[in-house]
C-alpha cells in the first residue's frame, strides 16, 4: 500500500493538516491551481484574548488574471516579523511558549522567500520536522499534468505508483472516483470530526485555529492530539 495527499499549500495551517502530512508516503502541494483571494493560501488564524485573529500575508494579485498559487509574490517584505511578534504578545503566557519558541522563532526569522508556495513549504516542512513527521512533500509543478481535475489527480497518484489517494471531505462534490477506480486506486476522505480538546488560552475553544496554537499550549506533546499518531505509543 502507498498512500498519496494532494492538496494545495497552507499558511501554518490548522493540525488536521498535519494528520494528512503523517498518514501520506507522500504528499504533493498542488501549488499550480489557481489562487484564490480570502483562503487559507495566505492567512490563517490564532487565539487571543479578543478571539480569534488572522494572520495574513500580503500578497501580489493581479485583477482576474488566471494566477497559480506558486506565481503568487510576497508584497510586503516583514510580515515575517510583524506576524512573530503578534504570536509572541498573544501566546506568551502559554504552557509550552519557551519550549516551542526557541523552534519557531528562527522560521519566521528565516521565512524571506519571494513566493507563496516557497514560505508555506518552509513552515510546513519545519513544523512536521518538530513532530516527528519525515515525509516527503513535493510539489505538483514536478509531474506532468494531463487531463481535467480529477484526472490530474489520478496521473499524480500513478506516477508515485499510490494504490490509496487521501482527499479532504469537500473534494465528494467534483470527485470522479471512477477514474481512480480504473486504476486499481482507492480514494479516501478524511474525517475532520472526532479532534480532543486540549487546554487553550482564552476560552471558548476553537479547533480552526493554527496548529501553532496546538504547539503553543502542548509542546512536544502536540502529537497526543493528533489522530494519525493514536495508537503509536
Amino acid at each position: 500500500m502507498k498512500k498519496i495527499v494532494i492538496t494545495q499549500s497552507n499558511y501554518i495551517p490548522w493540525k488536521g493538516y498535519f494528520d494528512g502530512i503523517h498518514i501520506a508516503d507522500e504528499f504533493v502541494l498542488y501549488d499550480d491551481m489557481q489562487y484564490t483571494k480570502r483562503d487559507w493560501r495566505n492567512r490563517n488564524k490564532i487565539k487571543t484574548a479578543q478571539g480569534a485573529q488572522w494572520l495574513s500575508i500580503a500578497v501580489e494579485v493581479k485583477g482576474k488574471f488566471f494566477q497559480k498559487i506558486n506565481e503568487t509574490k510576497i508584497s510586503e517584505p516583514g510580515w515575517n516579523k510583524s506576524h512573530w511578534d503578534t504570536i509572541k504578545h498573544n501566546y506568551s503566557k502559554a504552557p509550552a511558549f519557551n519550549e516551542i519558541k526557541d523552534f519557531i522563532e528562527p522560521l519566521y526569522m528565516t521565512a524571506t522567500f519571494e513566493y507563496l508556495s516557497e514560505i508555506n513549504y518552509h513552515f510546513l516542512r519545519g513544523i512536521s520536522d518538530f513532530l516527528g513527521i519525515n515525509t516527503p512533500i513535493r510539489f505538483s509543478s514536478e509531474f506532468e499534468m494531463i487531463g481535467d481535475r480529477t484526472e490530474k489527480l489520478m496521473n499524480i497518484c500513478k506516477a508515485l505508483n499510490g494504490t490509496d489517494y487521501y482527499s479532504g471531505p469537500s473534494a465528494k462534490e467534483y470527485m470522479e472516483e471512477s477514474i481512480f477506480e480504473k486504476e486499481n486506486i482507492q480514494v479516501h476522505y478524511f474525517d475532520n470530526s472526532g479532534y480532543k480538546e486540549y487546554p487553550q488560552l482564552f476560552p471558548p475553544f476553537d479547533h480552526a485555529v493554527s496548529i501553532i496554537d496546538l504547539l503553543m499550549n502542548e509542546g512536544k506533546n502536540s502529537t497526543k492530539f493528533l489522530k494519525s499518531f493514536e495508537g503509536n505509543g
